[in-house]
């Protein structure tokens, strides 16, 4: 069974840091991407941030020059480094990790900025 946990959310006041990980265990083969979407109160979720093997997808506009993804394949771990964060970014942040023929799910971790 495979499993993805998000970590490093948190509170955090306007124009501060956060670095969210999550790590999948269990079996998991044929990575294609691994990223982050968010959702916010009220809002449908969002894709911000997608990283394939070699290949990084455009940022979502909301978060170009803050936030960086990154992943460490050999463990099965995507980073998501979110610089300058403002109260609109205040959401539940989700982990994503796609294979072929399936898709996967974090429980999400809460970022609150505070302004």
């Amino acid at each position: 069974q495979v499993q993805l946990v998000e970590s490093g959310g948190g509170l955090v006041p306007a124009g501060g840091s956060l670095l969210l990980s999550c790590v999948a265990s269990g079996s998991i083969f044929n990575i294609e991407t691994m990223g982050w979407y968010r959702q916010a109160p009220g809002k449908q979720r969002e894709l911000v941030a997608q990283i394939g093997s070699g290949v990084l997808s455009p940022y979502a506009d909301s978060v170009k020059g803050r936030f960086f993804i990154s992943r460490d394949s050999a463990k099965n771990t995507v980073y998501l480094q979110m610089d300058d964060l403002k109260p609109e970014d205040t959401a539940l942040y989700y982990c994503n990790i796609r294979t072929m023929g399936s898709t996967y799910w974090g429980q999400g971790t809460q970022v609150t900025v505070s302004s």
